[in-house]
């Protein structure tokens, strides 16, 4: 009797063993199909990405020639093609009404701007927004009592500059109209206030520096969604 139930006893070890064998096969193919999707998927943000960058760097590289050639003074990153325009170009101290010298910089610099932007059908149909950041230093307004005081007077005056910028931009000067349907989706207006100063070399606040006006590119991103074409939720 012993002996039969020794051996049922191991006839049933052996179905258990084939049953969990099974399950870690499959549980081995489902790693490696996940493994190879995501590699693929990586890889695919990869190749976007660097194309994507590669476009950027040559608009950052258009741009520049092309301020430069009508002497307009506006700091151009290399990599991502923001422009920094300093408020001297643009205001008067504390205002954010647009000076006569800034209207002209403007009327200068916004064809060259947009038009630079939209000849290349491969950038713009890419761009999420172009984005106008208003930036204050941190010098204390007069009669301010209170820290969060401070920042939401910069606040306002940062989105306030911005605004006045896009507003111009769009309203007053001479780019290709054409663009204005496209223009109006995707330009966006923010207000920093004075929380990403620039720094000097000591670490100090570039008080000078750190008041500009930025126009910002915004590369629409890749995900898994729409790399394997699937789709979530409503339209």
């Amino acid at each position: 009797m012993n002996k039969l139930r020794t051996k049922k006893n191991l006839a049933g070890d052996d179905n258990n063993n084939i049953f969990w064998t099974t399950m870690s096969d499959l549980m081995l193919g489902l790693s490696i199909i996940f493994m190879t999707l995501f590699i693929l998927a990586m890889t695919g943000f990869t190749q976007e990405n660097l194309r994507q960058q590669k476009q950027q760097i040559e608009i950052a590289k258009q741009l520049a020639e092309k301020l430069r050639a009508e002497k307009i003074h506006a700091e151009v990153d290399n990599l991502s093609g923001s422009v920094k325009i300093s408020d001297v170009e643009l205001f008067e101290v504390g205002s954010y009404q647009l000076s006569p010298k800034g209207k002209t910089f403007l009327n200068k610099f916004t064809p060259i701007y947009l038009n630079t932007l939209f000849e290349n059908e491969a950038i713009i149909l890419n761009i999420e927004n172009i984005i106008v950041q208003g930036h204050t230093d941190s010098q204390t307004f007069k009669d301010v009592k209170t820290p969060n005081e401070q920042f939401s007077k910069n606040m306002f005056l940062s989105l306030q500059r911005a605004y006045t910028v896009q507003d111009y931009m769009m309203m007053h000067t001479k780019y290709d109209r054409k663009y204005d349907t496209t223009l109006r989706k995707i330009m966006v207006v923010e207000g920093k206030s004075f929380s990403e100063p620039i720094l000097d070399i000591n670490g100090k606040e570039d008080f000078s520096k750190s008041r500009r006006v930025e126009l910002k590119l915004k590369v629409k991103g890749s995900n898994l969604a729409k790399l394997f074409g699937l789709k979530f939720g409503r339209d």
